[in-house]
């Protein structure tokens, strides 16, 4: 319920923390720090911090043709590490806990820009993340009508369907158009099988998120992730979780070329083409997000090891790997 931002003043720079109050928007600071490198990272992980927090007990929960609530266990962590944990651990919905994956990166990232400053920045952040916690639970008691004379007052004030948040975290995480695509992935699931799909889900966006400066895509966050590096001579890698009410399903890694749809074009130099998949590898357990990130990391630095991988024959393992290539779709 609160954006943040970075002001030059008198030599330091000063991190505000601007909120809805009973006069009207409100700024103050929270801290200062020395140069301005080093309240970036602090400013970017609050903004994803108090947008991921707030923005799920913002709306409503509209899966299954109703009209319900998501969670507000999340909100222990904010102050609380020891609870942390929990946010990945549920299996409520899918959207709802690729936020709570995405809330605990963001307090991650927090943990690591403050873990150098000095100790006063450290408490008046923790500081501030007390306040926006009782901000949103007492904004939440008022609004399902369980708050009390005796609560404390707050100066920050939140409304059900409006969150004051700063929301891209330049994933589309929060936007409409995502919980909408994961709440229709999951429609047709069994409990067991939305369990699945979140153990999915976790693996790939944490790979993605781990693979830094990789350019590599979530085409969907809970099945597939999307590769395709600079100057690979039109080659492409794809990562697919499975179906999970497919028990004959494995997980997928797949070598793909563009092919130019004119003929005449060169692969990696074309205007329109269709992609083509070359060798795949049906993996017989679940991978690693440490393993998935290696993949990445790999082809990053060597766009042409996918060229290699491409050439390799059913039974090779593709260099540098522990996979096996199960099919070839040129044969």
């Amino acid at each position: 319920m609160t954006i943040y931002s970075q002001h030059a003043t008198r030599g330091k720079t000063q991190i505000l923390a601007t909120y809805e109050g009973p006069d009207g928007v409100v700024s103050k600071t929270v801290t200062s720090l020395a140069e301005p490198r080093l309240a970036v990272p602090v400013v970017d992980a609050l903004n994803r911090i108090s947008a991921f927090a707030t923005v799920p007990v913002s709306i409503h929960d509209r899966r299954e043709r109703r009209v319900g609530y998501y969670p507000r266990t999340h909100l222990a962590a904010l102050t609380d590490p020891a609870a942390r944990t929990a946010l990945l651990g549920g299996a409520h919905s899918l959207w709802y806990e690729y936020v709570c994956l995405r809330l605990h990166q963001a307090l991650a990232d927090l943990e690591s820009a403050v873990a150098a400053l000095p100790d006063t920045v450290s408490r008046a952040i923790r500081s501030e993340l007390e306040a926006e916690k009782h901000g949103l639970q007492a904004g939440l008691a008022d609004f399902s009508g369980t708050s009390s004379e005796e609560d404390p007052e707050t100066e920050r004030c939140w409304e059900f369907g409006h969150p004051f948040v700063k929301y891209d975290d330049g994933l589309d995480t929060l936007s409409d158009e995502t919980r909408e695509q994961l709440d229709r992935r999951e429609s047709e699931f069994t409990s067991e099988e939305r369990e699945k799909a979140v153990a999915a889900l976790r693996v790939l966006v944490t790979a993605h998120s781990q693979g830094g400066d990789v350019w590599a895509s979530l085409d969907d966050p809970s099945c597939r992730l999307f590769v395709e590096p600079y100057d690979s001579d039109g080659f492409y890698l794809t990562i697919e979780a499975p179906e999970p009410g497919d028990h004959e399903a494995s997980w997928e890694i797949e070598v793909s070329r563009w092919v130019p749809d004119d003929p005449d074009e060169e692969p990696g130099n074309h205007t329109s083409a269709t992609g083509h998949a070359v060798v795949g590898c049906a993996l017989p357990v679940a991978p690693t997000a440490e393993e998935i990130t290696h993949l990445l990391k790999s082809v990053d630095e060597k766009p042409l090891l996918l060229a290699e991988w491409a050439e390799a024959p059913v039974g090779a393992v593709l260099a540098g790997t522990t996979m096996v290539v199960t099919e070839r779709y040129d044969s």
